[in-house]
C-alpha cells in the first residue's frame, strides 16, 4: 500500500482543486435561495446514507474490518462524478455542485466523527496511535478545504480562462481517480480480488438502496424531477479518493479497510450509468 499511501493526498488535493475551479460564491449562496432542495439532499447524504450503511452492516452481519470500510465510504461526500452524471441525466446541476461543495467542506468535521464513532461501536482498536479525530480533521482540511479555496481564488483571478477549460478539468478529475484506483489495484492485486468479493455484496446493496431511497425522498420533498435526479445521484456517487485517503491515514497499509471503498467506487460507476439511462428522459 506504499504507493497508495503516498499518492492519495496528492491525487485528492488535485481533485479538490479541480472542484474549486468549478465553483463560485453563488454556489454557496444558492443554499439560501432554494433551501428545501438543498436540505433534502443534505439530510439524505449526511444522515440517511450512514444510517442505511449501519443498518445493512447489522442485517448482513459484516465483519468489523468490512463494516468500518463501509462506514468510511458512507461518510464521504459526493464526488465530482456526481455533477457530471447529473448533467447527463438532465438533472439540476447547480444543486449537485452546491451539495458537493458544501458537504465536501464540512466533511472535515463530519467524516472523523462518523468514522471514530463507528470504530468504537465495532470494537476496532488498531487505529494508528498518531491519529486522533482532530488530527484527521486537520489533514482533511489541508487536502480538501485548502485546495477548494485555492481553486476558487484562481477562478476569480482568471475566470474567463478557467471557465473555457472547465470540461477539461472535469475530465482530468475522472482520469486522476482512475489512475489512483488502478495503482491501488495493482499494488495489492494478489489479495484484492478476495477482499473485493467479500465487500462487493454489501456495497452493491448500499449503493442501489440509497439511490432508490434518495430518489423517492426527492420525489416526495424536492421541488421537481430535476432535483429528484440530482439528489439520487449525489447520494449514490461518493468521493472514493477521499474515502481511501482517510482509510490509509487511520489504518495505514492494511488493505482490508480500503476494500469496501474500492468495491463501492467500482460499483457506483456501473450502477450510476444504468441509473442515468433509466431516468434521463423522465420529465
Amino acid at each position: 500500500m506504499e504507493i497508495v499511501t503516498k499518492i492519495a493526498p496528492i491525487i485528492l488535493a488535485l481533485i479538490m482543486l479541480g472542484l474549486g475551479l468549478g465553483l463560485k460564491i453563488q454556489d454557496f449562496t444558492r443554499v439560501l435561495k432554494t433551501p428545501k432542495d438543498f436540505f433534502v439532499g443534505f439530510v439524505s447524504q449526511l444522515i440517511i446514507l450512514p444510517l442505511i450503511a449501519y443498518l445493512l452492516i447489522i442485517i448482513l452481519k459484516a465483519p468489523p474490518e468490512i463494516s468500518i470500510g463501509v462506514m468510511i465510504i458512507a461518510a464521504a461526500p459526493g464526488g465530482v462524478t456526481s455533477n457530471i452524471l447529473t448533467k447527463f441525466a438532465n438533472g439540476d446541476v447547480a444543486l449537485s455542485v452546491t451539495l458537493t461543495a458544501v458537504i465536501s467542506l464540512i466533511s472535515i468535521i463530519t467524516v472523523p466523527i462518523i468514522i471514530f464513532t463507528s470504530a468504537d461501536i465495532f470494537g476496532i482498536k488498531n487505529i494508528s496511535q498518531n491519529i486522533s479525530m482532530t488530527g484527521i480533521a486537520l489533514k482533511m482540511f489541508l487536502v480538501v478545504t485548502v485546495p477548494v479555496i485555492l481553486g476558487m481564488v484562481i477562478r476569480k483571478l482568471a475566470e474567463n480562462f478557467v471557465k473555457s477549460k472547465i470540461k477539461v478539468f472535469e475530465k482530468l478529475n475522472l482520469v486522476l481517480f482512475i489512475i489512483f484506483f488502478i495503482a491501488a489495484f495493482y499494488e495489492e492485486r494478489e489479495s484484492f480480488i478476495s477482499f473485493l468479493m467479500e465487500a462487493g455484496i454489501i456495497t452493491l446493496i448500499l449503493n442501489i438502496t440509497m439511490m432508490i431511497i434518495a430518489y423517492y425522498l426527492g420525489k416526495t420533498f424536492a421541488s421537481g424531477v430535476k432535483q429528484q435526479k440530482c439528489i439520487a445521484l449525489e447520494c449514490g456517487l461518493q468521493n472514493g479518493t477521499l474515502a481511501i485517503f482517510v482509510s490509509t491515514q487511520i489504518f495505514g497499509s492494511d488493505i482490508i479497510y480500503i476494500t469496501p471503498t474500492a468495491a463501492y467506487a467500482l460499483i457506483m460507476y456501473i450502477t450510476g450509468f444504468i441509473f442515468v439511462f433509466l431516468i434521463k428522459n423522465k420529465a
